[in-house]
């Protein structure tokens, strides 16, 4: 017999060898995957050239200070004391961050207006479904350098969903500041809200400043005002006296100050509502000189009735809302002037 008739073939693996490989590989696939999307938040929390760039523009915004700007420190607390609550938010898509809502939405990145030595007492939350990090900084641009005392969390060291923090800045000088996410990249994504000290932007259409909510002295003259909380038969508008957009809604009352001021509220619809004078409309919170009727979590009842009455402070513009998160977003939104 020929030599190639008794050779038998050679096998380099076998089924049971082959069949282990694959499920070495099938499971080394799964285990990546699982730990890829269960830490989804972390890696979608660093766009990919912000861990480059971040300490180069630290280091320059650190070396160029606040040369040109608002002091880079904290100030001395001589003023009045101011509540914000500002929530960590994206859109579905990742696309829009911002605080509060997505740039671009109502109610997104508040601005907050306030003079040198006014406290404003952050309460923020990580309402999204990524790593996020507070910062008040004077800088224009990029993730700080951050002001002294006035972080929650930081870029190593975020905020994961559903956690809170509180901090608090004292502005020492007149300028505009900004509250961030400190998160590389996240501010230029639409996490940025203004912070304007010593009269900045913060008007009316009618050019009237944003009121600071201070007190004085009651001068004895009195005045009084009556409104009602009114929602159309569809329940998509709100306002006083009559929905919104409709003859006689929403009338500006406008008065001195120093004046006592009464006003008489009813409730004639049929949902549940509350009434606050504040310094922002977008922050039910805001209730300056204790003008504030009911609140969201004791409102009036639909047929009830009630005054309020309380001193004018400082000149400026104000609003007077219903405090029940919403309604002043559907219409409930009045203006309050001082002078």
């Amino acid at each position: 017999m020929s030599r190639t008739e008794h050779e038998a073939p050679v096998y380099r693996t076998s089924p049971r060898r082959v069949g282990k490989m694959l499920a070495i590989i099938i499971g080394i696939q799964i285990v990546g995957g699982a730990i890829f999307f269960t830490h989804y938040d972390y890696w979608n929390s660093y766009l990919p050239q912000a861990g480059r760039l971040q300490e180069e523009q630290m280091e320059k915004q650190a070396a160029a200070g606040a040369a040109a700007g608002p002091s880079s420190t904290q100030g001395t607390f001589t003023g009045k004391e101011i509540h914000v609550s500002l929530k960590f938010v994206e859109s579905p898509d990742f696309k829009n961050y911002g605080f509060n809502a997505p740039i671009g939405s109502q109610g997104a990145d508040p601005e907050i207006d306030v003079n040198p030595g006014d406290k404003i007492d952050f309460d923020v939350t990580n309402g999204g479904k990524s790593f996020h990090a507070f910062a008040v900084t004077a800088s224009s641009s990029g993730p700080g350098p951050a002001i002294d005392g006035t972080t929650i969390g930081t870029a190593d060291s975020p905020m994961k969903p559903g956690e809170h923090g509180t901090v608090s800045f004292v502005p020492g000088s007149a300028g505009t500041y900004y509250y961030i996410c400190a998160v590389p990249g996240h501010r230029e994504l639409g996490m940025e809200g203004k912070i304007v000290v010593g009269g900045g932007s913060g008007q009316s259409a009618g050019g009237i400043p944003a009121g600071t909510g201070g007190t004085v002295p009651a001068t004895g003259n009195k005045v009084d005002f009556t409104l009602s909380f009114q929602i159309s038969s569809d329940f998509s508008k709100y306002g006083f006296n009559a929905p919104i957009g409709s003859p006689g809604a929403n009338p500006d009352i406008t008065v001195k100050s120093g004046d006592t001021v009464t006003i008489h509220l009813s409730n004639p619809s049929k949902s549940f509502h509350a009434f606050g004078v504040v310094t922002d409309p977008d922050n039910p919170s805001s209730v300056v000189w204790n003008a504030a009727f009911k609140t969201a979590d004791s409102p009036m009842k639909p047929g009830e009735s009630g005054d309020v009455t309380f001193v004018a402070g400082t000149p400026g513009l104000y609003h007077y809302i219903c405090t029940v998160p919403g309604h002043a977003a559907l219409g409930m939104n009045g203006n309050f002037i001082v002078k």
